[in-house]
């Protein structure tokens, strides 16, 4: 097993600096030419002050600011846009991390997208999602489709990793090749590997799937392995079938194999060193369910999944669910789940119930929430959470919500929280919303 050495030094900027270097340029360019043509801006702003009394009696008022914006022009032979979100944080209270402001760029690239062929192109910070990579990077992205159903896609840059306890890599690169027959199937291959200095750190291939062989049958998976842990790290598949519109059954099966699929991580509550996650376990997980819709206003589910842990032990976790709704607005449901497991903390029956409803712009939600252990964990064998929220649209671009839980857990035997929330959202240009 590899044991991951501890950052102790930051990661070289050049990479972050070239990124941002070039979006800037592009950005000048862009919004020119939005000026010129009147294409179109798009963004959206949420803004939550969070409210509670931490564990040792402090006040925590943080107060966040998530902003997304695009900034789009369609003439010519394709699409160009601009993509940008962030997020920042300020404590108005008492500290409630390590220091009282922080924030990141969660994404920033220029996009260039073809009107033939799906052909795209992505330069900066940006999620790629291609097969075995599901990865934030400072880079170039490329996917376009080929002849006869092929499609290829393929990725380049720094890792994007924030405040990392290992390190992240300095380069990783991948890309994915499938095959598709619209209505029918479509498989991937895929690879990725990032590098320190030239030397692996995590090598990755997979396929994925998707089949479908007749009208009411899908097939969904994927299997990963490590090629320097020589071993499978995952494989999850899942299918279902419905016969009916009120009718759906599914079954899945997933098998994990911790040192594999925790090999290369970037953060201590992952990583095989940490005492919580185990190195040799191996998890199998065998599941099913089924849905049906009595009316087209309640629907009822039923669930049952097997846990099975070579040293952990095993687990069942089952249960029931249903709905309703009304034409008025209102909105309910309840479940009942529970957990059978090989030690006192998976053994508990977990209830839910919560409920909504519509008064116009105006929306009430009531949802409380209960665990019923079989013994006492932490001095207490129940635990709860009852919320109260409310919602008011002011218009269709601005909408403010404020909740407030009550909680007791095995931390605090009354825990008070609440969250005050605005979003809106904003356009200009032809297109702009």
């Amino acid at each position: 097993m590899k044991i991951k050495e501890k950052i102790t030094a930051p990661a070289p900027p050049g990479a972050v600096k070239t990124v941002g270097s070039f979006l800037l340029a592009f950005s000048l360019l862009v919004f020119g030419q939005q000026t010129a043509n009147a294409t179109a801006i798009n963004g959206d702003s949420t803004t939550i002050l969070r409210m509670r009394e931490g564990v040792f009696g402090d006040h925590l008022f943080p107060l966040y600011e998530y902003l997304n914006i695009s900034a789009s022009d369609a003439a010519g032979p394709g699409a160009i846009s601009l993509e940008i979100g962030g997020w920042g944080r300020v404590d108005l209270g008492d500290r409630s991390f390590e220091h009282r402001t922080e924030g990141d760029i969660q994404y920033g690239y220029l996009s260039y997208r073809a009107n033939r062929s799906n052909f795209t192109v992505n330069a900066g910070r940006q999620w790629v999602v291609e097969g075995v990579g599901t990865e934030r990077i400072d880079g170039l992205y490329l996917r376009s489709d080929l002849i006869a159903g092929l499609t290829a896609a393929a990725y380049v840059g720094n890792p994007a990793v924030t405040q990392p306890d290992f390190d992240g890599g300095d380069l990783i690169y991948g890309g994915r090749l499938a095959h598709s027959v619209p209505r029918y199937y479509s498989v991937g291959l895929s690879a990725l590997r990032t590098e320190v200095s030239g030397d692996g750190i995590r090598e990755e291939e997979g396929i994925d799937l998707w089949l479908h062989p007749i009208s009411m049958v899908d097939i969904t998976g994927r299997s990963t392995y490590n090629s320097l842990s020589n071993g499978w790290m995952e494989h999850a598949y899942t299918a279902s079938v419905t016969p009916t519109e009120a009718l759906r059954f599914s079954a899945s099966l997933q098998n994990v194999h911790y040192d594999d699929y925790f090999y290369q991580v970037t953060t201590s509550a992952l990583s095989l060193t940490n005492g919580i996650i185990v190195p040799g376990e191996e998890m199998w997980n065998v599941g099913g369910s089924v849905g049906y819709s009595a009316t087209k206003n309640i629907a009822l589910s039923a669930e049952y999944n097997h846990y099975e842990y070579d040293l952990a032990g095993g687990a069942d976790y089952y249960g029931v669910n249903g709905t309703f709704s009304t034409t008025t607005g209102l909105a309910a449901g309840a479940s009942f789940h529970r957990m059978d497991g090989s030690n006192d903390r998976l053994r508990y029956n977990q209830y839910r119930a919560w409920a909504t409803q519509k008064l116009g712009p105006a929306d009430l939600t009531l949802d409380f929430f209960d665990v019923d252990f079989d013994g006492s964990i932490g001095g207490r064998e129940n635990t709860f959470s009852l919320a109260a929220a409310a919602g008011y649209d002011f218009s269709r671009n601005l909408r403010v919500a404020a909740d407030v839980d009550y909680i007791r857990s095995a931390d605090f035997d009354n825990e008070l929280r609440g969250l005050i929330k605005v979003s809106y959202a904003f356009g200009v240009g032809k297109e702009g919303k």
